[in-house]
């Protein structure tokens, strides 16, 4: 009888590790990497027993400045990825979107990345793949602006600045406005 209890612990705990793979590969399909809030973009991985763990009860507001520009314009600008990074860590660890107070600013060779599509490709001879992860981050609250200066700086017109992107006068107010209502400056 004991060994046949051993035998059906023993099953019963195979049993549980093989649903908690199969969860983990239907989270992140190479079994590592995972884009828990905004899909397909800035991948994490979960270390749920590190150290410097975020707090759920806490509000975090953070100036993201954007000022390199992705290698090439086929290819998601790096700083705005990690901007979603962002946002994926702290909702990983129990932060809600909620609490999370985040506005990505782009400036200098960045200032591209906001472009709406038809002006982009005008540019660039590609459609603007920075598009779906702004409204992504829109739809999670985040905030995307750009420097009204740099915007002019490159002989951009203002209205071919994307309708998902907050024009702002420059990022060098922006981020000195935002770090004196408590944000903390990440630049990217």
């Amino acid at each position: 009888m004991k060994i046949l209890k051993g035998f059906a612990a023993a099953t019963l705990v195979g049993a549980m590790a093989m649903s908690a793979a199969t969860l983990a590969q239907e989270k992140a399909p190479d079994g590592y990497w995972l884009t828990p809030t905004i899909a397909n973009y800035g991948r994490v991985h979960l270390l749920p027993d590190a150290a410097f763990m975020p707090q759920p009860d806490r509000t975090y507001k953070i100036v993201f400045s954007l000022t390199q520009a992705a290698k090439t314009p086929d290819v998601v600008d790096p700083g705005l990825d990690r901007v979603a990074r962002t946002v994926n860590l702290y909702v990983a660890a129990g932060v809600p979107l909620s609490r999370l107070n985040f506005v990505a600013v782009a400036s200098g060779p960045a200032t591209a990345l906001v472009l709406d599509d038809e002006h982009y490709r005008a540019a660039y001879g590609v459609a603007n793949p920075n598009l779906p992860l702004i409204a992504a981050l829109k739809k999670a609250g985040v905030t995307v602006a750009v420097c009204g200066q740099a915007v002019a700086e490159r002989h951009f017109d203002f209205a071919w600045v994307a309708p998902d992107v907050i024009l702002a006068l420059s990022a060098l107010t922006t981020v000195t406005t935002l770090e004196t209502q408590g944000y903390v400056l990440m630049p990217l």
